[in-house]
């Protein structure tokens, strides 16, 4: 018999409800504290090179995180939003991909971008501003992008990169379908990671996504930065669902939830959720667990919505657990790594001051690229714009003799 309801029907003469906890998701661990392997647990198979580039970039991203959260203090950017504490997340799950992979980001992957090897010099000229942002300008601090490094430009609306995601990855899928019987005819290329966290999880956006990625088998995985709090809200405030890894299930999606500050853990979870997407055509989704070490951006104070003795119980960082097992291996030379943490903060301050003298884009940026040629209604607007500012040129110095 036909079944137009697409239901399992298991049929019982028993009035009984399904508690809504009764699935029991767990938590993949592989790297304890101390450095270890946990016992029953198994590594992945990751080389050495893999797994000091992956340590570099945390290290690099912490550093970063801190000179640049001073900075916002000494009124130099307007705004950052750190990775504390998930850093192993981001970026171990970032080392799993292959190099043409697209990433879409929430706003806190800045790691996973410095993996694939944005500069220093890039990151501050994106939060300066300045003329060599690739972005001309046109976004506030940490809204990175590059076409070179197929991480897609963030966008500050919440939640709007889900659905993307899954059309870009279907996108990807398509060369690989036979047009006759519909399946695939050979391994998909590349695939798309879509981050975001456990409150834009919240937005639409995600059910659309992903109910869109089930029923049409786009090779995209869902990348769930469960940190505990959408800035202020706590996630039992948020959903009484168990996490995000659930909606995966009710999606009809493969779910694995991971201990984020394990990289080991997410980079083999991240690797098998490639090779499942690459072989099937189909989504993925990863939930993450870490603890947010920082406030949600500089705009926020965390001390108004939770307790110093609930920090403390969560201080244990992914980066060093990382760092004991590379030291286990022998594989990382720890006066090295002292000297090499100092030299990177003399770089990012350097790079930084750099960053903060070069010219901002010339006002026409605005529109250089918005439409091949501008449209009226845009150039109207633009040289409004321009009379404006020539009318009030004391509050508007950086643009001050550079308007045409």
């Amino acid at each position: 018999m036909s079944n137009p309801n697409n239901v399992s029907l298991n049929i019982s003469h028993d009035l009984e409800f399904i508690d809504g906890h009764a699935l029991n998701i767990p938590t993949l661990s592989i790297l304890n504290e101390d450095g270890d392997i946990q016992d029953g647990a198994t590594a992945p198979d990751i080389d050495e090179s893999t797994a000091l580039r992956l340590y570099e970039t945390m290290r690099f991203i912490r550093a970063l995180d801190e000179r640049m959260q001073a900075a916002q203090r000494q009124g130099r950017v307007s705004f950052y939003m750190q990775c504390l504490g998930e850093e192993a997340a981001v970026t171990a799950s970032a080392a799993a991909l292959d190099q043409d992979d697209m990433i879409m980001a929430q706003y806190r992957e800045q790691a996973a971008l410095h993996y694939r090897g944005f500069t220093l010099d890039q990151f501050m000229n994106q939060m300066f501003s300045n003329e060599l942002d690739l972005g001309k300008g046109r976004q506030m601090p940490i809204h990175y992008g590059s076409a070179a490094l197929n991480y897609m430009t963030i966008s500050s609306p919440l939640g709007t990169q889900i659905p993307q995601a899954t059309g870009y990855a279907y996108g990807q899928k398509i060369k690989h379908i036979d047009a006759k019987t519909g399946e695939l005819n050979s391994a998909i290329d590349n695939i798309t990671i879509c981050y975001f966290g456990e409150g834009a999880a919240s937005e639409g956006d995600f059910h659309a996504g992903l109910n869109m990625a089930a029923v049409h088998k786009s090779p995209v995985i869902f990348f769930a930065r469960n940190n505990g709090y959408a800035i202020s809200t706590p996630a039992d405030e948020q959903f009484k669902g168990d996490g995000i890894a659930c909606r995966g299930v009710g999606y009809g999606i493969k779910t694995i939830r991971v201990d984020g500050a394990d990289a080991l853990a997410v980079y083999a979870a991240t690797k098998k959720a490639r090779e499942i997407a690459t072989t099937t055509g189909e989504p993925i989704l990863i939930e993450s667990i870490a603890y947010r070490l920082g406030a949600h951006s500089t705009s926020d104070d965390p001390s108004g919505y939770r307790s110093k003795d609930e920090e403390a119980n969560y201080q244990a960082c992914p980066i060093e657990r990382f760092r004991k097992w590379l030291v286990k291996q022998n594989w990382l030379n720890e006066e090295e790594d002292v000297k090499a943490k100092e030299t990177i903060r003399e770089d990012i301050l350097a790079a930084l001051k750099r960053a903060e003298v070069i010219a901002k884009p010339a006002l026409e940026e605005l529109i250089s690229d918005v439409y091949d040629t501008p449209i009226p209604s845009l150039q109207r607007q633009y040289e409004q714009l321009k009379t404006h500012i020539k009318q009030h040129p004391d509050a508007y110095p950086i643009t001050a003799g550079r308007i045409k």
